[in-house]
This record gives structure tokens, C-alpha cells and sequence, in this order.
């Protein structure tokens, strides 16, 4: 598993993680795709906006390997923000290839692109 050096941990001054520190031995936690509701609570948006954010800051509009990054946090963006890169995508690989559809993330979180 591959460790993004540079990418923030978690939101700061919260406990929304955003890296994981080892692999699971028992393998990958498979990313799937979780429905962001209108009714949300305002600190899981922030940590959605704050994740786009280092995710812009760290790989831009380039494809990037899964590695270290929280399954739970990409599966609130995947299949919007986030993209398969790889065809067929492997949703329980850390080496699964993702990138970041920056028409959707600037349309969903316009102030990280401001």
C-alpha cells in the first residue's frame, strides 16, 4: 500500500480521517458509492469539501493510486468527484487507480476551486 507523504491525515480539529496508517491484513475495505443526502449534517460537508481540497492540493486533475486513502471517506465522492481510473476498477485494491472529475467536484465544492 502505497503512502500519499504530504496528505493530510484527517480534517483539522476534527476526527474526520481522511488517511488510513496501515493495510488491513485481511485486505482493502471495498469503496462504494454512499448517498450524500440534502439533510447532511454541516461538518460532513465540510469534510467532503476539505477532502476535494487536499485531493486538488495533492494530485490536481492527475490519476492517483488509492493507497492510504479512508475507503469511507472516498466512498462519499466516489462515482461523482471521484472516479475509477482503471477499467475493470478493483473497489477492494489500494492500488486501484482514481481520479478526480473536476467538472463535478467544481460544480459540488465551488469554494475549493475559487
Amino acid at each position: 500500500m502505497i503512502k500519499h507523504r504530504g496528505f493530510p491525515g484527517r480534517l483539522p480539529g476534527t476526527d474526520f480521517q481522511f488517511t488510513v496508517r496501515r493495510a488491513n491484513p485481511k485486505g482493502a475495505t471495498p469503496i462504494t458509492r454512499r448517498e450524500r443526502y440534502a439533510d447532511r449534517r454541516a461538518p460532513d460537508r465540510r469534510a467532503d469539501e476539505g477532502f476535494v481540497r487536499a485531493l486538488w492540493e495533492h494530485f490536481g486533475d492527475q490519476p492517483f493510486e488509492r493507497g492510504n486513502l479512508d475507503a469511507g471517506r472516498l466512498s462519499w465522492l466516489f462515482a461523482r468527484e471521484v472516479k475509477p481510473y482503471d477499467d475493470p476498477f478493483d473497489p477492494e485494491s489500494y492500488e486501484a487507480l482514481l481520479i478526480l472529475d473536476l467538472d463535478e467536484a467544481r460544480a459540488s465544492f465551488p469554494e475549493v476551486f475559487a
